[in-house]
């Protein structure tokens, strides 16, 4: 029975309808004086509460797609992601990046060459070993005699800790809001690269290169885009890839960006955040090494490192303090070469919605920075 099953949402419902019922008969029998009955009402509120809040957790779960599956949620559904080693930027590793395709479904019921093809894909890092599944949405343009010989941009898009990857196709709808800016003229064909930002689940890394741990700097800087670029008509690193995620995978859009723009030299951050979280989710990113949580500290490397060829877009609520307290202070912090732009919207929370609204304005300003296709 999986984790977001009808049917075990089903059998817990069913369970805490049952204890609140049995609870209500039997208070009658508890009321009587003796150690006996207080253990009994004890027992009753505590397991009532507790189904209640199973049925709970399992509502918000299966809104937010916070963990897809068991494995999922007790972190061993890759038993092999962990990496001690230092990571290989340059490339040269014993074990290549792949990309293998699992699933193929067409977008909004149209043909491949009409509204493009989603496909459910899953990209081994090989040298960090780190993997994860994901989603490539390919454009109507790559399946067009007149596009055969093309390579296209790629984006690499990014969920916030702990959102599963099909948010993106489901909540946010980067394949439906990317084929819409292309009709509209708004955005040039463009295959999107849709991930999770922890691809150590159920550990958030922050997209950090952990000492003796995750190196997943490495996987998504280099390793994601050689496997996708070994399986798909993408153009090679360079003009031809941006990034972008929501919250948590807005901060490693933006510092991913700034640590390496020789591989994404456009990066867009939905209500992204400025610093690495410490945190249980965590674990000890930096080793002790506060030269290394300094770097992951984005206003620090604006002030105390030099501006790395970048162009960033902060697209944010104005009601999410956070944001629109950061994002300003962000932008006249920065120097050139590095260039920020802001997009906000009045009203909104750090959520779906939201991000939907500043999806479109975002999709459309990294399109103007990336290479057409070729």
């Amino acid at each position: 029975m999986g984790l977001t099953s009808h049917e075990l949402l089903t059998l817990a419902l069913l369970a805490a309808l049952g204890a609140v019922i049995g609870t209500v008969l039997y208070w009658p029998r508890l009321a009587r004086p003796g150690p006996a009955a207080v253990v009994g009402r004890i027992t009753a509120i505590l397991v009532t509460q507790l189904a209640v809040l199973v049925v709970v957790g399992l509502l918000v779960n299966n809104y937010f797609s916070f963990y897809t599956s068991w494995s999922d949620l007790l972190g061993i559904a890759h038993p092999a992601v962990q990496s001690v080693g230092p990571g290989n930027p340059g490339g040269g590793s014993s074990a290549p990046a792949t990309a293998r395709t699992l699933a193929t479904e067409n977008v909004q019921g149209g043909p491949p060459q009409r509204s493009g093809q989603l496909l459910t894909v899953r990209i081994g890092g090989g040298g960090t070993g780190l993997s994860t599944d994901g989603y490539v949405y390919l454009p109507p343009q790559y399946f067009q005699p007149g596009y055969a010989q093309q390579r296209f941009p790629a984006l690499v898009v990014l969920t916030g800790y702990p959102g599963a990857a099909r948010n993106l196709v489901t909540r946010l709808d980067y394949p439906g809001i990317s084929l819409g800016l292309l009709r509209s003229g708004q955005q040039q064909p463009t295959v999107l690269v849709m991930l999770r930002s922890a691809p150590a689940m159920p550990r958030d890394t922050e997209c950090e290169d952990v000492p003796g741990g995750p190196q997943a700097a490495t996987y998504f800087t280099h390793e994601v885009p050689r496997a996708v670029a070994g399986a798909f008509r993408v153009i090679g690193q360079g003009r031809g890839w941006g990034i972008i995620g929501d919250s948590t995978g807005g901060y490693c859009a933006l510092k991913l960006a700034m640590r390496d723009p020789a591989a994404f030299p456009a990066a867009a951050a939905l209500d992204g955040y400025f610093k690495a979280a410490e945190d249980p989710t965590t674990g000890d990113l930096f080793a002790g090494d506060q030269q290394r949580r300094n770097e992951a500290d984005l206003l620090w490397r604006l002030h105390n490192l030099p501006p790395p060829q970048v162009a960033l877009l902060l697209a944010y609520s104005e009601d999410d303090s956070a944001s629109a307290k950061g994002a300003p202070a962000f932008a006249a912090a920065a120097r050139p070469p590095t260039t920020v732009s802001l997009a906000t919207v009045e009203h909104g929370g750090h959520n779906f919605e939201t991000w939907t609204r500043l999806e479109p304005a975002a999709l459309g300003w990294l399109s103007q920075h990336l290479a057409q296709p070729g």
